[in-house]
């Protein structure tokens, strides 16, 4: 049977009889939470997290900037768009987003849009992402520090085109930047009318980060 209404995702609050957190990281914790569902009850361990924001910074030549940076856990330094945790659940995306472009790339942005929502991984973490089309680019005032893995960042302009090819040929693998890039690809082409405000209001970071809390 199909439904013939709008296609979305629907949030569903399933009750949760207890729940604990059974690992505290350095950034993540990890929770389990005992759910009834479906007539029954399963227990689920996840990811707690903040959340967080991704930045497609854009130039008036159409280029993207992209950051290569090492992760760890998948031995790669891989392409990336700027990005970073909410430092708080409650922290303004808008100003998280603004905060990263600054602190990765020493960019001001003079124009912001709301470009894309997903959850990095649904069936095992919490964690949802806003990405943020910035536009309007200016050099920033300060240049900040960087340590750890952003202390050799590398950083270079490539357009649009050319991101979106990589990523149709499998070179570029960063969910951020697939998700950003398709997006702004798909959205220029309709005259960027898919555009939200910068300061539009995030739903899914509430939802995702009470689920987080329970």
């Amino acid at each position: 049977m199909t439904d013939s209404g709008i296609l979305t995702d629907d949030p569903a609050d399933a009750e949760v009889i207890a729940t604990e957190t059974v690992y505290r990281g350095r950034v993540w914790n990890i929770r389990r939470d005992e759910v009834r569902y479906g007539g029954g009850t399963m227990v689920r361990e996840y990811m707690d997290h903040t959340g967080a924001v991704a930045v497609l910074a854009l130039d008036d030549e159409g280029r993207v900037l992209l950051i290569k940076q090492y992760r760890h856990p998948v031995r790669v330094r891989d392409w990336e768009i700027p990005a970073g945790l909410l430092d708080v659940a409650e922290e303004d995306a808008l100003a998280a987003a603004q905060r990263e472009l600054a602190e990765e790339a020493d960019l001001v942005a003079d124009r912001w849009d709301v470009l894309g929502e997903f959850y990095t991984t649904p069936g095992g973490s919490d964690e949802a992402i806003r990405i943020y089309l910035a536009r309007d680019l200016r050099d920033a005032d300060e240049t900040f520090a960087r340590t750890d893995e952003e202390a050799d960042i590398e950083k270079r302009w490539v357009p649009l085109d050319e991101v979106v090819d990589a990523i149709l040929d499998r070179r570029l693998q960063n969910p951020s930047l697939v998700v950003g890039a398709l997006a702004a690809h798909t959205s220029r082409s309709r005259g960027w009318a898919s555009l939200a405000p910068g300061d539009a209001p995030w739903p899914r970071r509430s939802r995702a980060i009470g689920a987080g809390q329970a």
